[in-house]
């Protein structure tokens, strides 16, 4: 059986926000948490993501971002939906690392400066992050799981779930819930 990644609880999540406040590249590296935990992006589509991807023509965040299919894993594009926290979250970031050419990738490195992380160097900074948080089993797609875990346990129903994360299939999703002690105890509740 696949092992899944972890889904980060709120206290979780906490503690790696935390601990990326400390570091060098701060608002960077809270950015590339929170994308995947707020918007339930892939580690592709975060490394994809420009200025011209998150930014109106006025130069204010967007509500929706329209993906690619060269952003996305399954080369077909999608929309993604942005919280009004992840949008003032972006814009906070935005403030700190703007850029003039809205062309540029929106997150850095040291290494490729303004030509960003490919997918498979964030999924290496994920890992590594994580591990240095103490939390293992945590992945690149932690994120993403926790995401579409928090929706489910929010009362959200399947096909806006779909919807929301990009998967076509009703099993493609299902593998991404997760269930806990919690979300138990309230659905016996409502008997």
């Amino acid at each position: 059986m696949l092992k899944q990644a972890k889904t980060l609880s709120k206290a979780e999540v906490r503690r790696v926000l935390d601990y990326v406040a400390t570091r060098r590249h701060a608002a960077r590296n809270r950015m590339l948490v929170l994308a995947t935990f707020y918007a339930g992006l892939r580690a592709i589509e975060v490394a994809s993501l420009r200025y011209c991807d998150v930014l109106d023509s006025i130069g204010k965040v967007k509500t929706e971002i329209w993906l690619k299919a060269w952003q996305t894993k399954g080369y077909e594009g999608r929309m993604v939906y942005v919280n009004t926290q992840l949008q003032k979250e972006l814009a906070a970031y935005i403030r700190a690392v703007p850029s003039v050419d809205v062309n540029a990738r929106l997150f850095y490195t040291q290494k490729r400066g303004a030509g960003g992380f490919s997918a498979n160097t964030l999924v290496q900074f994920y890992h590594t992050l994580y591990g240095k948080v103490g939390l293992a089993g945590a992945s690149s797609h932690s994120g993403r799981r926790s995401f579409c875990t928090n929706l489910a346990a929010n009362g959200v129903g399947v096909r806006v779930l779909m919807a929301c994360s990009g998967h076509k299939s009703l099993a493609a999703v299902q593998r991404y819930l997760d269930v806990n002690c919690d979300m138990v105890h309230a659905a016996v509740e409502l008997a």
